[in-house]
């Protein structure tokens, strides 16, 4: 199991390497990134952003689908999409130089659709108009440095347990997309009865587990390849009555340009609409929060005192993604926490996130490439990075109560309520008010105030 990937792939990817343009792009990268003092190789990180990528990539498809419902023509998303994730993912790594993809988010894009267009019946190109205005709220609150002190003020236990319960949220997720956790109706969730499906989604984790655990380099990827490779038959060559889990749908689609700088400037400023940008703020904002510091507490991309690195950087790329989401025709933009997948793969710098943005940029015209990579082939590394990312619940001071249950309603919530909001909103309030009632008041900061009115008025626009 050893010999094939690392003879047969590693190995001739070291032979091109050799070349000496390789090695003048490898120089000039080590430098930048850093590789050496992050203790990674160009090629690590090539397979990390693969990866990160193929994670990630079913967004390209799952958001136009989602935003569709509110009107916007799928095709016109689907390209939005692409170019938020590739200029977006792009920034985070040449700007922010952290191991992240950026594209627009998953619940973000049901809260644009059901919540404000379908719900609050609000014009898309005015929704886009306030995805637009949110944005630039972001920005305003990265530039005067006010979100970088948010993310300071969140105190350590409650950073562990987000990381914790991100971690548990993606297995669930993994789960989810491989039909082995399902709905039912007597115990809100259950055990799916096996069949084809979830004995291919058993396999290829397995097979990813052991070349984890055997530490071959690109085991993640390797494992994503081959349950793809296991998921084509079903439906073709055997369980004959189940549908195609692969469904080829072609390999070229000309991009539809048709939304970029179709939202509606004036009319999204009104009065009327301020809580609708400002819903986006809250949601946006604690969804990016959250995610990137539980990936950086996950990965320890922390600097010299213990905050993530180059926090303001990054939190500045994630207003700018939604900003510029806004004008090309897309649901806000943030940081994905599928980008664990590309961390566990070994990927430490903004290299890995230049990767996967140059993966994006030809699903311009090869979206329906996609459909070769079933959700099944990427649930294994789902559910193993929960694995990774759960490490840091082990920091949390358990004997200490009024530290433990903040942390444990925010790590428990997260997966429970399917909502990363959710359970960093509650982490936030039970720490401040059981601190206070405990006359350890001196304990909430001035910035965690204002976090938790941020967070009572995200439960109330929501």
């Amino acid at each position: 199991m050893q010999v094939f990937p690392r003879v047969i792939i590693f190995n001739y990817f070291h032979l091109i390497t050799q070349f000496p343009i390789f090695k003048l792009i490898q120089s000039t990268m080590g430098d930048y990134f850093q590789l050496k003092a992050k203790q990674t190789t160009l090629s690590t990180e090539l397979i990390a952003g693969t990866s990160s990528f193929l994670a990630t990539a079913y967004i390209i498809v799952v958001n136009p689908s989602i935003l569709s419902q509110a009107g916007l023509p799928f095709a016109g998303v689907l390209t939005a999409t692409v170019l938020v994730s590739f200029f977006s993912s792009l920034m985070m790594g040449l700007y922010a130089k952290n191991p992240i993809l950026v594209a627009p988010g998953m619940g973000l894009n049901a809260f644009f659709t059901y919540a404000v267009v379908v719900g609050m019946k609000v014009p898309w190109q005015t929704a886009l108009g306030a995805v637009f205005w949110s944005g630039i709220v972001f920005l305003l609150l990265s530039i005067f440095n006010i979100r970088t002190h948010i993310v300071k003020a969140i105190p350590k236990q409650l950073r562990y347990a987000i990381s914790a319960g991100i971690g548990l949220f993606i297995t669930l997720i993994g789960f989810v997309n491989a039909k082995f956790v399902v709905a039912n109706p007597a115990t809100i969730v259950g055990f799916a009865k096996p069949d084809v499906v979830t004995v291919t989604f058993l396999a290829g984790l397995l097979l990813m587990s052991v070349l984890i655990i055997k530490r071959v380099r690109g085991g993640i990827l390797l494992g994503i390849l081959f349950t793809t490779l296991l998921a084509y038959p079903i439906g073709r060559w055997w369980a004959a009555g189940h549908a195609p889990v692969i469904n080829w749908q072609g390999l070229f689609a000309a991009p539809d340009f048709s939304l970029i700088g179709k939202l509606d400037f004036v009319h999204s400023l009104q009065w009327s609409f301020v809580p609708v940008i400002f819903a986006f703020v809250f949601t946006d904002m604690f969804d990016s929060l959250s995610t990137f510091i539980g990936l950086a507490e996950a990965a320890n991309l922390l600097d010299e005192k213990g905050e993530p690195q180059n926090v303001k950087k990054a939190l500045l790329t994630d207003a700018v993604s939604t900003t510029i989401a806004g004008l090309l025709g897309s649901s806000p933009g943030t940081a994905y926490i599928e980008s664990a997948v590309g961390i566990e793969a070994g990927g430490r710098t903004g290299l890995t996130a230049v990767v996967g943005a140059l993966w994006f940029l030809p699903f311009l015209f090869l979206a329906p490439l996609l459909s070769v990579v079933p959700a099944i082939a990427t649930a294994p590394a789902l559910v193993l990075v929960g694995v990774f990312m759960i490490r840091p619940v082990t920091k949390i001071n358990w004997l200490q109560l009024d530290d433990a249950i903040p942390a444990f309603l925010a790590m428990v919530l997260i997966p429970f309520t399917y909502s990363i909001t959710q359970g960093i909103i509650w982490g936030f309030l039970s720490f401040t008010l059981l601190k206070i009632l405990c006359g350890k008041a001196r304990e909430v900061s001035l910035a965690l105030v204002i976090i938790d009115v941020f967070a009572i008025a995200a439960l109330v626009l929501a």
